[in-house]
């Protein structure tokens, strides 16, 4: 039997490499300190002060979910679970730019969701037969494993995200515009 890969695997091949090299190249900023990040202990600072609670475990989360998901990812391994880890991350990270408008260039959540829609496709779609998936007889990548991730990884990120939000607006309540300038 031969085996024959056509564009839509090199397209997903791409894909993959692209988007889980991106996700986790932050991962490791925020875990590892690499490529200028903070490490958990600058991450989990900044975490706090995003409304994100504890600090120091929000960043390894978000670090593991963009770390772990974007190396799957790229290997095109337990991609619906993969997939569904970074889109959660991305929608955390979205949460918090979102007051910003839509455009990265003003601060937005264009960015967060570009990276969060994409994971959710390939999850969604598959790896292609290029993939460590393909190569395990899609042991870990079940149509059945699509819809358990995203619900996991949905009830999770609104959990996270909720407590987020109510903890900004219970903020914001104290603190009052000026009347005059």
């Amino acid at each position: 039997m031969t085996c024959c890969y056509d564009r839509r695997d090199v397209g997903l091949l791409l894909l993959r490499l692209g988007t889980g090299g991106v996700l986790a190249a932050h991962g490791a900023q925020k875990l590892l300190g690499w490529f200028g990040g903070g490490g958990i202990e600058g991450t989990g600072q900044a975490m706090e002060a995003m409304g994100y609670v504890p600090g120091k475990r929000s960043a390894t989360m978000a670090g593991l979910a963009e770390a772990g998901g974007g190396l799957l990812l790229a290997m095109g391994l337990a991609t619906p679970a993969a997939g569904a880890a970074a889109a959660g991350a991305m929608a955390g990270a979205a949460a918090v730019h979102a007051p910003h408008g839509f455009f990265a260039q003003g601060g937005g959540y264009e960015y967060a969701a570009s990276l969060g829609l994409t994971a959710t496709g390939l999850a969604v779609t598959g790896p292609g037969r290029l993939s460590v998936d393909a190569a395990l007889g899609h042991a870990v990548n079940r149509n059945w494993m699509v819809p358990v991730a995203f619900a996991v990884t949905a009830a999770a990120t609104a959990v996270v995200v909720g407590g987020r939000n109510r903890r900004m607006r219970r903020a914001a309540e104290g603190e009052q515009e000026p009347l005059f300038d």
